[in-house]
């Protein structure tokens, strides 16, 4: 999981909880620009484990939203070593308004992609290269998934760890968290509440 200072929460630790059950299978690692703490959009702040340059190899590469993203779509060392490290690593999602991160880098040209519905216009502003969806809990196109806002996340990445380990996997690790999951990544009250669609 890419942090960077004003991360959301719940977008980087609503996933990262339900592939921490998978310990025996997954490693988790914080991955940012530079060595040190980095705050989140709420106050806690989270260590960083490896820098971008530190990463030779990664399987899943996941990058969250938040209020942050304002100032890291325009840090163009951030973003050139987060698609340098996406080129090579078979699985990136983003979660909430992490998509605009992704969108600025090119790694999402010609790729179907959503993001957090109460952002969407500024989010969707950072490139009109992505074939942007507005009406989507989570939306797969080839190695890329991209989540709705925030709690959209969990439900992605329970469908990434489907993907990856097979839907009995996915329900027990569900299961195991007592979460609820939302299956249906076409399930998205959100872009009504927010005036995307009628």
């Amino acid at each position: 999981m890419v942090v960077f200072d004003g991360f959301e929460l719940l977008d980087a630790f609503g996933p990262l909880e339900m592939f921490g059950l998978l310990k025996d299978t997954v490693e988790i690692l914080i991955i940012g620009q530079h060595h040190g703490t980095v705050k989140s959009n709420a106050g806690p702040s989270v260590v960083i484990d490896r820098t971008f340059e530190e990463i030779e190899k990664l399987d899943i590469l996941m990058v969250p939203g938040g209020g942050g993203t304002r100032q890291e779509v325009n840090n163009q060392p951030f973003l050139d070593a987060l698609k340098k490290l996406g080129e090579r690593t078979p699985h990136v999602a983003s979660i909430c308004t992490g998509s605009a991160i992704l969108a600025k880098t090119g790694l999402t040209d010609d790729v179907k992609a959503t993001t957090n519905k109460r952002a969407y216009q500024w989010a969707t502003s950072q490139s009109d290269q992505v074939l942007w969806i507005k009406e989507a809990r989570w939306v797969e196109d080839g190695k890329f998934f991209t989540s709705s806002g925030v709690s959209a996340g969990t439900d992605m990445g329970l469908a990434l760890i489907e993907k990856l380990f097979g839907h009995d996997e996915a329900i027990k690790t569900a299961n195991a968290a007592e979460y609820i999951w939302n299956e249906n990544p076409h399930d998205d009250p959100f872009a009504k509440l927010n005036g995307l669609v009628d």
